[in-house]
């Protein structure tokens, strides 16, 4: 696993990040020492995903960077449903491709390249992932974008979603983002690397409250949402198309 370097050293003007070459060599690691509990949050979707996944149907994971949810859905879905991974960067679906091959991955499965933004087609899916993934979307294109979801859901069928979060009280936020912070300082992120990496993603990632994501949930169809993994401003939930 490559180690995350891609702010280390001093950039005279951060760009907007992007999921590009750098990003997706060193990427592994980048989520692993960014995501609080990350490994646990891979496991409790997979569980969920063997829950509620049916043969015979397709398995989506939107936004799938290098695959590592695929890999760990694998050893606990059925054999008989497909995958399909969608991303807009080609350069990650390369990594995922790689690594797929590496694992020796025998599930029948596919990559598509897609900006998840412009809308998707899904269809006959028992499960859609979208984790760390909804928050890189513009907010004018989610609602567009699970329509898209909930339209292409089986009946039963269930959306696994993990965001990053805003708190509900202001108060709260400032707490729980310096929180964060302290988080990866711990996993070695430097000052410099912490406060270039936020700039970079001012204007890519926006965050929702918890509760306004279940609104949009509740608002495009989903019966049911529940919430599955909350540390301070990152949250799972699984929704429910009855």
């Amino acid at each position: 696993m490559s180690k995350d370097e891609v702010f280390r050293e001093e950039i005279e003007k951060a760009s907007d990040f992007k999921f590009g070459a750098n990003v997706a060599r060193v990427f592994d690691d980048m989520v692993n020492r960014s995501v609080p509990f990350y490994g646990e949050i891979q496991r409790m979707m997979s569980e969920l995903a063997a829950n509620h996944a049916k043969e015979g149907t397709d398995v989506y994971d939107l936004g799938c960077s290098t695959g590592t949810t695929m890999v760990g859905m694998d050893t606990m879905v059925n054999q008989g449903i497909r995958f399909i991974g969608i991303d807009d960067s080609q350069e990650m679906l390369d990594k995922c491709k790689s690594k797929l091959i590496e694992l020796g991955f025998s599930r029948p499965y596919e990559l598509r390249c897609a900006d998840l933004g412009q809308g998707v087609k899904i269809e006959n899916a028992s499960v859609v992932v979208l984790c760390l993934t909804l928050q890189f979307v513009r907010p004018v294109y989610r609602e567009r974008l699970l329509q898209n979801i909930f339209d292409g859901l089986n009946p039963g069928g269930v959306l696994i979603l993990v965001e990053k979060i805003l708190a509900e009280e202001s108060q709260f936020n400032r707490d729980f983002i310096n929180y964060y912070y302290d988080y990866k300082r711990r996993n070695n992120y430097s000052e410099m690397e912490i406060s270039q990496k936020r700039e970079a993603l001012e204007n890519v990632l926006v965050p929702y409250k918890l509760t306004e994501n279940i609104t949009l949930l509740r608002d495009k169809g989903f019966n049911h949402c529940e919430v599955f993994f909350k540390w301070y401003n990152f949250a799972g939930l699984i929704a429910v198309k009855k």
